[in-house]
């Protein structure tokens, strides 16, 4: 599994209405950054029920990390030695210092970011991209009468989170040949790692505009041209819907409440 890429299932989450996800999704996100440590179980515990819920596999869950591990990482060390704060540790040779504020900082910016990564690909795992479009088609047509193009703009963004799968499998034929060839990251150094990104990321923008260029072709090819159309799959709203919606806006409800009590 990749991040942004459908696996096929039968658990509960595949069930529920698109539109009712998408709004989750959103609600989750905005509450990952108003959470404090309390909240942040809540949330945290409502992530986990709703993969057992989805019947998703853990390492498949997982893997959807692996493309942003650096970046979490490096996001870390940056609050852990620029946060200013009570000195946990000084280094007698290097003019900076870890900080409990620092540590404090890192982890929960740390755990926005997954929080944010783990309910996207619960979202993408569990929702077909006919269906995605459908439920942001849905979601943004209201805003049909100022002129915002509802179709186009699910359609770019399902196309966005289709080509990160792509993006990722690109990137590993690359890095394969490239390792075929000779080059041996984990053994160079630091400026020949830099040469050797150079090299990866040349390539590999040339094959991301040649996918998209098979894409637009593909597409012409079947006579796709923009605006309203009608859908195979009508989408209803049922029971399940609704008490999902209701779990969520109790979730923020809760997260709320104890931000507004405990700050």
């Amino acid at each position: 599994y990749k991040l942004g890429q459908y696996v096929h299932g039968d658990g509960i989450t595949y069930r529920l209405d698109p539109r009712i996800k998408i709004i989750s999704v959103m609600v989750l996100s905005a509450l990952v950054f108003l959470a404090n440590v309390l909240s942040a179980a809540f949330i945290s515990a409502f992530i986990v029920f709703a993969v057992f819920l989805s019947r998703l596999m853990i390492n498949r869950v997982l893997r959807a990390f692996k493309p942003l591990v650096i970046f979490m990482c490096l996001l870390f060390v940056l609050h852990v030695f620029f946060t200013d704060g009570e000195a946990l540790y000084a280094f007698s040779f290097f003019p900076m210092e870890i900080t409990y504020e620092g540590l404090y900082r890192g982890a929960f910016v740390t755990w926005q970011i997954a929080c944010l990564i783990l309910a996207g690909a619960v979202l993408t795992m569990t929702t077909p991209p006919s269906d995605l479009i459908n439920g942001i088609e849905s979601l943004l047509r209201p805003l049909r009468p100022v002129g915002v193009p509802s179709h186009d703009v699910a359609m770019m963004i399902s196309t966005a989170l289709r080509f990160m799968p792509t993006l990722l499998e690109e990137y590993d034929r690359i890095r394969t040949a490239q390792t075929a060839r000779g080059a041996d990251i984990k053994k160079s150094s630091f400026s020949e790692k830099l040469k050797l990104a150079r090299a990866l990321s040349i390539p590999l923008v040339f094959s991301v505009f040649r996918r998209a260029d098979e894409l637009v072709d593909a597409m012409e090819a079947r006579a796709y041209q923009r605006g309203h159309r009608t859908s195979l799959k009508e989408l209803r709203i049922t029971s399940s819907d609704i008490a999902a919606l209701a779990l969520i806006l109790l979730l923020a409800g809760s997260v709320l409440f104890s931000t507004e009590i405990f700050g």
